[in-house]
């Protein structure tokens, strides 16, 4: 395995050894008390955007379901505890029960009982719709404009998905405009420009993190110039509650929460467009916004973004990124210490966040489709124990004539669930596999629909799998759409 070199180890130890802080930073520009009038929960009516497919299965007797209300699903860490779903696929893949032509976004759907709610853009607007999780007819939708363009050519549409909490629903679109919406209605309840409050630039890619609730707060990875790099805000009133760290601007990572040694803990990978470029992980009590520690962890190049979010095992934080970053281990104290276990640069995350299972992780390293696999690493020691490149032969029809195409699922996105791994390929794959530390193994393998950049974290609840078309089909050029499939087993 290559390690980082002694030097660069050493650094990183000497950087990140710091006291414990707590900093208190002033709020800006509160927002503005709104005057919410009484409404009765809006009624679901048919909605026009919808393609509906037919409804699907029965639960299964004695199946485990349950809400995704936020980005990495109920536990934070892409593992799902919901059983007898469709492991055999029919021909063609699981039945569609309903899509939705979408605008433009990067983001997952949230969802609550019989709610689902989804952030994309439509021409200038952002717009926020709730939705029937099993037929797809409308409750609301909310919009407010946007000017946000994108840099480096990829769509505009919002990056970070909602968060659903109780009768509230929290998003942050491209330019950093975080909204708390009314769940039952679509009312606003309390706005704020996070970008303007706190003169954040327009990052590479505009604000990408997803926000995290914790008890009565909202915590957001801000990023501002001097800080606070996360803020925690109150998630009734949007006021500044703590802000933590200083060093760093906003990147792609979404904060997760986590015990270690007993105490609560948020853990963030910060850090966006910078010169020199610089970032890495914050460990901060929740309660109160102190910092524990902040441990440099970022690419050397100036045109890099830290994106996978941190992985915690127990007592232990992993961390990684792209751009020949490579991962890191780091030990967690009980007094709020750290020391570092290992780093290597064979395990380098760009967009995926690693699954832990049984003291291994698994996940895709790699920056770019070519260079990129699937491999698992040894949570103890560092070391690669496999690598995988999933690749097969499939047959395209181009122009009217079959062409033979070697095609894979390049960087893909995984869930741990029902015993074991569901696997969404950047082309539009959806794959089921036995991962251990052995090896590799394809159980089943269908093709949803040809279109690249299927970066967005597929969603499971109640047996239904929804998955984010972002991009136009490469063949038939179908639209960007939002797919609800039934993943529910036969009783």
């Amino acid at each position: 395995m290559r390690r980082s070199r002694r030097s660069f180890l050493a650094l990183m130890s000497v950087a990140s050894t710091r006291a414990a802080e707590k900093r208190v930073f002033r709020d800006p520009a509160p927002p503005e008390p709104l005057i919410v009038p009484a409404m009765e929960p809006v009624p679901a009516k048919p909605n026009p955007d919808i393609k509906f497919h037919g409804k699907p299965k029965p639960l299964p007797p004695g199946a485990v379901t349950h809400d995704w209300k936020s980005f990495l699903g109920p536990t934070h860490n892409a593992i799902s505890t919901e059983t007898r779903l469709l492991h055999d696929w029919p021909r063609g893949g699981p039945k569609m029960v309903w899509e939705m032509r979408k605008g433009t976004s990067f983001t997952s759907p949230a969802i609550a009982g019989e709610r689902l709610v989804y952030f994309h853009r439509t021409a200038s607007e952002e717009r926020v719709e709730c939705l029937h999780p099993e037929n797809g007819s409308r409750y609301w939708q909310f919009s407010y404009g946007t000017r946000f363009e994108d840099r480096y050519g990829y769509n505009n549409g919002p990056r970070s998905s909602p968060v659903i909490d109780e009768d509230r629903v929290f998003t942050v679109g491209a330019e950093g405009k975080l909204h708390c919406l009314k769940l039952s209605t679509g009312q606003v309840l309390w706005k704020r420009d996070l970008a303007a409050d706190f003169k954040v630039p327009q990052d590479f890619f505009g604000t990408a993190s997803t926000p995290l609730i914790d008890g009565g707060n909202l915590i957001v990875t801000v990023g501002a110039p001097g800080g606070p790099t996360v803020a925690s805000f109150n998630k009734t009133n949007g006021k500044l509650v703590w802000g933590a760290g200083d060093q760093w601007g906003p990147s792609y990572s979404s904060p997760v929460p986590a015990t270690v040694h007993g105490k609560p803990r948020v853990f963030a990978l910060a850090g966006g467009e910078s010169r020199p470029p610089t970032g890495g992980l914050l460990s901060i009590d929740p309660r109160d916004g102190a910092l524990d520690f902040s441990f440099p962890w970022r690419s050397a190049s100036y045109e890099s973004v830290n994106a996978s979010c941190p992985v915690i095992a127990g007592n232990q934080a992993f961390v990684s990124a792209s751009y020949k970053a490579g991962g890191a281990l780091l030990n967690l104290g009980p007094d709020g210490s750290h020391t570092v276990a290992w780093t290597t640069q064979e395990f380098g995350l760009h967009w995926n966040t690693a699954v832990h299972k049984d003291g291994y992780l698994y996940g895709f390293d790699g920056r770019n489709e070519p260079d990129a696999s699937l491999a698992c690493i040894e949570l103890k020691t560092g070391k690669i124990m496999w690598r995988e490149t999933p690749e097969w032969e499939e047959t395209l029809n181009m122009g009217g004539v079959p062409r033979a195409q070697r095609l894979g699922t390049f960087r893909g996105s995984l869930l741990h669930v029902d015993g074991r791994f569901l696997c969404l390929g950047e082309l539009g794959h959806l794959m089921w596999l036995d991962l251990t530390p052995k090896g590799y193994k394809e159980l089943s393998r269908t093709w949803l629909f040809p279109a690249r950049e299927t970066w967005a974290l597929p969603v499971l609840s109640r047996g239904l799998l929804y998955i984010s078309q972002n991009s136009a089909g490469l063949f038939q050029r179908e639209p960007p759409r939002l797919i609800c499939y039934d993943f529910r087993a036969a009783k």
